[in-house]
């Protein structure tokens, strides 16, 4: 699959986002102090159903999206250190992939790494 830094080579394309290892159901606590602003569909493809959700949020003057949470809630505020939701089961989808938290910022030309 690839090393998930940002700007990793992905066969013909670049990584656009960070990835930060989490365990198959894990709970995901905020960052920092975030507003949620709704779901995000991470794929349209029935095979990858099980971890096809995400969540946007901002904070820190910061627009972001996490891939494959199961978020509490898609909207209002959380606190740096509350829970936002639970990482979704990677495993059932990329047996042996390392799972992870994928951390995009809504301009993905944007290096999140700084941030995290």
């Amino acid at each position: 699959w690839g090393q998930g830094h940002y700007g990793a080579r992905r066969e013909t394309r670049q990584h656009k986002g960070l990835d930060i290892v989490c365990q198959d159901g894990s709970v995901v606590y905020a960052p920092f102090d975030v507003t949620l602003h709704g779901k995000v569909i991470v794929y349209k493809q029935p095979e990858k159903a099980d971890i096809d959700s995400g969540i946007n949020l901002r904070g820190e003057h910061l627009c972001f999206k996490l891939f494959y949470v199961q978020p509490d809630r898609t909207s209002g505020t959380v606190r740096k250190g509350e829970r936002l939701g639970v990482m979704l089961p990677m495993q059932s989808v990329y047996p042996g992939i390392t799972s992870h938290i994928h951390v995009q910022m809504c301009n993905r030309e944007t290096d999140p790494t700084q941030y995290f």
